[in-house]
């Protein structure tokens, strides 16, 4: 009998489809300068109203920023569409360098490498650098991103898995091995899906205290902690006891792409033997002038920082009021439960289609199975009067759903 291809990737798609986690793309067009609003397409047409969109991770509004867009089009029209190659022919041009330098500096580092993504960062630099070192051991935090996760896979690294946040676990792993043995500690300072802050300054006394490397993800924090916006590590005016600092330009920074800094010879080593960075086209000029132009905009101003803890802080403090279920945390992140796959796409599918507004159902691989929920990203530019639409919806929604429940 032969093998039926369709079929079998169709039981698959409907196992999905049948547990409630079947992804659907929300078709949106981004409103420049009137931003949280955007259109919405359904079946190819237009909605006749605009929504709000509460799930972006354009965390600042940075994507529409005037300096941002400027110095885009003039790179637009300096140097044309693509960069027209891999970093290594011909693909770096001067705003990839200057960009560099700067994000070195933003870190208090020797060096920065840029990515064509966040992802590609931390799978591409985890992976070399753990695979470099011989007989390394990779100390991960269990609820670090799947980038992180693939890259010290690729690696073929020993991985020790540590409680998420945990120094005793942490401490009691690590000590069971040789302090003259290469290792790597690699954990998150924001967690995207809780919303929780790592520990970092004891993390980093517990590296140094055992001869070890800390390779710290801050795509949820730059831009939007310390004087700087340096992250969590810049907050805590500790940026230069951390080894490699990895981030992203596509979320506070409003681009995209994704960047490390470190040590000169660490990152150098990245650089030359990284077969994700070697052979991957460079980002546009466009793209990186605009990134330059955020970062630098971001390390002046803190008016956008200010307003977006001053709507965080209101949302969290209405949706306790009304009881509404939300991960507390310190963070900017506000995960509201639910608790159940269909129940958590069917909220969303009702504040879109009766409330006009956006928030996505983040289901399992992404959050564990019973842990599902709404991911509410506020942004200096929503307003009071949105926050408290936001929460009247979801209150309608909750009771018609009956969601408190089963979250509660």
């Amino acid at each position: 009998m032969t093998f039926n291809y369709e079929n079998y990737f169709k039981r698959i798609i409907d196992e999905i489809k049948n547990e409630g986690r079947y992804r659907v793309f929300i078709d949106i067009l981004r409103k420049s300068q009137n931003f949280p609003n955007a259109s919405w397409f359904e079946d190819g047409k237009s909605s006749k109203e605009d929504i709000t969109v509460w799930c972006s991770n354009d965390y600042l509004g940075m994507g529409q920023n005037p300096k941002v867009l400027e110095a885009m089009r003039i790179a637009l029209d300096k140097c044309g569409a693509g960069s027209g190659g891999t970093r290594n022919i011909s693909g770096t041009t001067h705003y990839h360098v200057e960009l560099e330098k700067e994000l070195a500096c933003l870190h208090r580092k020797d060096s920065a490498l840029l990515f064509t993504s966040g992802y590609i960062s931390n799978e591409a630099t985890l992976s070399t650098l753990a695979g470099s070192l011989k007989d390394c051991i990779v100390f991960s935090d269990e609820l670090n991103h799947s980038s992180m996760i693939q890259g010290i896979r690729s690696s073929g690294a020993k991985k020790v898995i540590f409680k998420h946040n945990d120094l005793e676990d942490l401490n009691n792993k690590i000590k069971q091995f040789d302090k003259n043995t290469p290792k790597l500690i690699a954990f998150e300072s924001v967690y995207s899906m809780d919303g929780d802050i790592a520990p970092i300054l004891e993390i980093s006394k517990l590296a140094k205290e055992n001869n070890a490397l800390t390779y710290l993800d801050e795509v949820h924090a730059v831009g939007m902690y310390g004087k700087s916006g340096g992250g969590i590590s810049d907050d805590l005016d500790i940026s230069n006891e951390i080894d490699i600092i990895e981030g992203t330009l596509a979320k506070a920074y409003g681009v995209m792409g994704g960047y490390i800094t470190g040590n000169k010879y660490i990152v150098d080593t990245i650089r030359s033997y990284s077969s994700s960075f070697i052979f991957t086209t460079s980002l546009p000029p466009c793209i990186v002038a605009g990134g330059l132009a955020s970062v630098k905009y971001l390390k002046e101003s803190d008016k956008e920082r200010k307003k977006h803890r001053d709507i965080v802080k209101y949302l969290k403090q209405k949706l306790n009021k009304e009881n509404i279920p939300i991960i507390q945390n310190s963070s900017h992140i506000v995960p509201v439960k639910v608790g159940d796959p269909i129940l958590c796409k069917r909220a969303s599918d009702l504040l879109l289609s009766k409330y006009k507004i956006y928030v996505q159902p983040i289901n399992y691989p992404t959050v564990p199975r019973g842990t599902e929920r709404l991911r509410i990203t506020p942004t200096p530019l929503h307003t009071e009067e949105m926050a408290d639409n936001l929460v009247e919806s979801l209150k309608k929604v909750w009771k018609n759903l009956n969601i408190r429940s089963l979250a509660a």
